[in-house]
């Protein structure tokens, strides 16, 4: 709304008195829907709705309404489902026109101000569903009741009935093998341009790998990890990951940087680090986190939502090079780091260079026979020139809201990188984000989705509240704080209270008090962050053994298994609830760790790689929670491996620990 104040368009907000207003004077509502760091929404800003002419066709004929679809993601999910019924295709800007009680009758995309692409021009379009619902107001009706029908019933695909139990281990290759169907084998990642890093496919393989010791697995893992550090859709100058690649080579991306990618990537690198000890990937947690806290981190500990792809207009402008520009930076230093960095004169992308690498510096230096530690010195201090000479450039836009979800993901990135590098700063920063997001985002015992200002609004959705539940219970494994599980236990509950769809199981992703959509969606597919369902089954089975809330247990593997057949054939659209379901189908140790001064085997335990487990930490017995209770006191730390609260005999070293494990 911000970007779009001084636009000629007379734009309301979604709200009551836009509404209203539409219902009052009978016309067409037209919702358009973009986010701040998206780069056609700023085209068509520029080339549709800062146009006289086109504003005053707008607001003669229509009620308009913009939308940030990060503020009102349930908005855009019902409203990107309408267009993708009607066309077939759907993105950003989403431009739907709606009866005037939200129903919804025609759409789409990106459209120009003359036809071109085989669009219509925008100005055609307004015309022409001015006409039509002049002309032709009663099919529209009915054209808007069939539709909102449809999404009704499309809220159940790929939901059958539960009872088909766990996955066996010829079905858990299934689903890797489904899986490796898609997977580009050369390139790393899964499927074709453009290439969206998919790092819940990723983390089903290393997870699988631990199961079932398939190198296949680990490998696919970490070429797809390796060939994204190595790519263009990697910062080689600044860190942090873009969106995706427009390319099968992960050289061209597009350059926007969101806040959810880079939690989701940070979680995966972590536990790959965890897996292998690759330098590479310690190296890239590193300059990823320093990225995300010099330009996301606010001075109230929050983090910002994304960074533009443009600057001054021009997409990519901020990120890339001409050999030139680096000669006359590096000097003598240029020739090699532009042969490392992939810079020619001719430029990689659009008569510019994308940086990038082709190999290691190990490989590097041997083949120009140079000492390593002379190459890693020389490139180092090449990308801190060019690090200075970037700053001077004018930067992409920020977009400085703080969004409840996104921060939990991102704390829970933090409290995974400390599991793996044991840096205690990681720690620190998990435990101030969380005391943000529990003073700034909540008001009246109530989460709100979005903070900006000093202000929170939207009540939260399941996203943020399954998030901010999951970011609660890696705390406690990083802290040894119980309280952080009483908190994730009343989140729980809330939302069991308030979203919940008691038929099946599975829960809305709005809150039943929640009056202002025409339906409420129930969002099962893992999309650019996690599905809230697969991560509220996750939750529930963690603190079902934690608390002994067996019904908890039960309705996570029951609304699991109900999608068994669309998670085993279609696993990329279903990453998470397929790592979750190997879990449970393997068994989910449940481990305690009782006894004075556990600091070191704390940070042990925490940087092995065990995927998914129920952890818990304490000085002493605790009665309060089953899995600690009536556990014998040592001064000697000592761990405890149980299965439904029936424990092994206790060990003092994590090797031995590992050896239980191994047998589990």
């Amino acid at each position: 709304m911000l970007q779009h104040a001084h636009n000629p368009v007379d734009w309301f907000p979604w709200g009551e008195e836009a509404l209203e207003k539409a219902q009052r004077e009978s016309k067409p509502i037209l919702v358009s829907i973009g986010y701040a760091a998206c780069h056609w929404c700023h085209v068509m800003e520029k080339e549709s709705f800062e146009d006289p002419g086109t504003a005053a066709i707008m607001n003669e004929h229509f009620v308009n309404i913009k939308i940030d679809r990060e503020e009102r993601p349930d908005l855009d999910h019902i409203y990107m489902d309408a267009v993708q019924a009607m066309t077939g295709s759907g993105g950003w800007p989403l431009n739907v026109f709606l009866t005037p009680d939200k129903r919804p009758f025609y759409g789409g995309t990106y459209f120009p101000p003359q036809a071109a692409f085989n669009r219509a021009s925008w100005k055609d379009v307004l015309e022409g569903v001015n006409r039509a619902w002049t002309d032709r107001r009663e099919e529209i009706e009915s054209q808007a009741g069939n539709l909102t029908e449809h999404l009704l019933q499309s809220n159940n695909f790929g939901i059958g009935e539960p009872g088909g139990g766990l996955l066996k281990p010829g079905e858990l290759d299934q689903v890797f093998d489904n899986l490796m169907k898609n997977a580009d084998r050369q390139e790393g990642g899964f499927g074709r341009a453009p290439k969206f890093p998919q790092t819940f496919s990723i983390q089903f393989c290393l997870h699988h790998y631990y199961y079932t010791g398939k190198e296949e697995a680990l490998e696919q893992a970490c070429l797809s990890l390796d060939k994204m550090i190595y790519g263009g859709i990697y910062d080689q100058i600044g860190g942090g990951f873009a969106r995706y690649s427009t390319d099968t080579e992960w050289l061209v991306p597009h350059f926007e940087k969101m806040l959810y990618d880079n939690a989701l990537l940070l979680i995966v690198l972590a536990e790959a680090y965890q897996a292998t000890g690759k330098e590479l990937y310690r190296q890239t947690i590193l300059e990823t986190t320093a990225f995300i806290e010099r330009e996301w981190l606010s001075e109230e500990g929050g983090f910002y939502s994304a960074l533009d792809a443009d600057s001054e207009g021009v997409e990519g402008k901020y990120y890339v090079w001409s050999k030139g520009e680096i000669e006359d930076c590096l000097g003598e230093d240029a020739a090699l780091f532009c042969e490392y960095y992939d810079v020619t004169e001719r430029g990689n992308w659009e008569h510019v260079n994308i940086l990038n690498r082709k190999q290691g510096v190990e490989e590097f230096a041997a083949e120009k026979k140079l000492a390593e530690q002379e190459v890693r010195e020389l490139l180092a201090k090449g990308v801190r020139k060019l690090m200075e000479r970037r700053n001077s450039r004018v930067r992409p836009l920020l977009d400085d809201k703080i969004l409840l979800g996104w921060n939990a993901l991102m704390i829970t990135a933090y409290c995974k990188v400390f599991g793996a590098l044991g840096d205690d700063r990681f720690r620190g920063r998990a435990v101030l984000g969380m005391n943000f997001l529990w003073t700034r985002l909540r008001k009246d015992g109530s989460f709100y989705h979005s903070y900006k200002n000093g202000d929170a609004k939207y009540p939260a959705f399941l996203d943020d509240l399954a998030y901010l539940s999951q970011a609660l219970i890696h705390l406690q494994e990083v802290t040894g704080n119980g309280d952080y599980l009483k908190q994730a236990r009343e989140l729980a509950g809330y939302v069991i209270s308030h979203f919940s769809e008691e038929e099946t199981g599975f829960f809305f992703f709005t809150n039943a008090n929640q009056k202002d959509v025409i339906l409420r969606k129930k969002e099962v597919y893992d999309g650019a962050t996690p599905s809230g369902n697969a991560v509220m089954a996750l939750n529930l089975f963690y603190l079902a053994i934690i608390f002994d809330e067996q019904s908890w247990k039960e309705r996570a593997v029951r609304i699991s298994t109900s999608l068994r057949k669309v998670i085993i054939g279609y696993p990329s659209s279903f990453g998470v609830w397929a790592t979750f379901l190997q879990a449970v189908s393997f068994g989910v140790p449940e481990i305690a760790l009782i006894g004075e001064n556990l600091g070191t085997l704390h940070l042990e335990f925490l940087r092995t790689f065990i995927p998914f487990r129920v952890f818990q930490s304490a000085s002493l017995s605790d009665k309060q929670f089953p899995l600690l209770a009536g556990k014998p006191f040592s001064p000697v730390p000592q761990f405890f491996l149980c299965k439904d609260y029936s424990c092994q005999y206790p060990v003092s070293e994590l090797d031995r620990l590992v050896d239980q494990l191994r047998a589990f």
